[in-house]
């Protein structure tokens, strides 16, 4: 009897060590504090995937403790990494087709990013990113504006002899093209530039705007609204072969978890730009709207300049930007 429940006993724990074994942890990476919407969006596919018990855990490395922020697309690829949340066109130069999701004029608004996410032309880069063992789990874009030391930037002719910060090579060119200089620096030292009078003029997004306390610098603020130049792609990627690989219980509870984080992401974009024009209002800053006169003005700078080096620098890159042009 004893050697009976001995055997029983062993055989429970066997069980028990291959059910624990059975169970997949997948690697996330970010850039981002806990605080950043980002970061939420990473945490709400963990809690849901969590919660739907299908012995699948995904474990978030934030605040770039895994990966240096613009080297997380070659090991995600190489399947060295499971998941990230990761501004693609920082994978330009693996993927050139990838610096068509931060340019100029492109996306209008928040609703209109949301428009070329179900796109022929978002589905041309996924195309590029499967070349690559590398897919879209969350569609996100995240939008920003311009600040002035000293006056208000709404269209081109604002930025006329201004030393200008852009959050992209693109934007550099645009603005060159409106008779800016340019001096170029991570969002982080805008502040200090600012402070000391090298900067004039900035442009980045909503959430770096506030995190770095520009509103302390500045006279005038353009944030997003009904329209906005500035709009970056943020989407939460994951290694192909490793999705591909899991069961169909797994499998359907990513997609769910994603879906529901895709929701948030997009309201939260928007409430973003909304609380980051109060911030610069309460600390006394004057703020600026953006026409879609203006919207017209300077993309027909950026089809002159940046697009039309996006066009001779990419093979395809007059297909790609012309689907990405037709979506209203």
């Amino acid at each position: 009897m004893k050697t009976k429940l001995l055997s029983l006993a062993t055989g429970l724990a066997l069980f028990a060590g291959a059910a624990t074994v059975s169970a997949e942890t997948l690697r996330l990476s970010h850039q981002w504090s806990n605080k950043d919407v980002r970061h939420k969006v990473a945490q709400i596919v963990a809690d849901e995937v969590k919660a739907a018990n299908v012995d699948l855990d995904i474990k978030i490395f934030g605040s770039k403790s895994l990966f240096k922020p613009r080297e997380q697309y070659k090991p995600l690829s190489r399947g060295q990494l499971d998941m990230t949340v990761f501004p693609l066109s920082y994978a330009g130069g693996q993927q050139p087709s990838f610096n068509l999701t931060l340019m100029p004029g492109l996306v209008k608004n928040h609703d209109h990013a949301a428009r070329l996410n179900e796109s022929e032309f978002m589905q041309e880069i996924e195309k590029k990113m499967a070349e690559d063992d590398v897919m879209v789990l969350v569609h996100g874009y995240l939008a920003g504006g311009f600040v002035g030391k000293e006056k208000c930037i709404t269209k081109p002719d604002d930025v006329k002899g201004l030393q200008t910060r852009a959050a992209g090579k693109a934007f550099e060119q645009m603005l060159v093209g409106a008779g800016a200089s340019i001096a170029s620096m991570a969002s982080s030292e805008i502040y200090s530039a600012m402070q000391t009078g090298v900067l004039t003029a900035a442009n980045t997004s909503s959430s770096s705007f506030v995190s770095y306390r520009i509103y302390e610098q500045v006279k005038c603020y353009t944030p997003a609204g009904d329209v906005a130049l500035w709009f970056m792609y943020q989407p939460m990627l994951m290694n192909k072969s490793k999705f591909d690989g899991l069961n169909d219980k797994q499998k359907a509870a990513l997609t769910a978890a994603a879906a529901k984080a895709e929701a948030y992401y997009l309201e939260e974009a928007k409430k973003q730009d909304a609380a980051s024009a109060d911030v610069f209002k309460k600390a006394g800053v004057e703020i600026a709207n953006m026409t879609p006169e203006d919207f017209k003005a300077w993309q027909a700078i950026a089809k002159e300049t940046s697009y039309k080096k996006f066009v001779a620098d990419v093979p395809d890159g007059q297909k790609l930007l012309d689907m990405a042009l037709a979506v209203e």
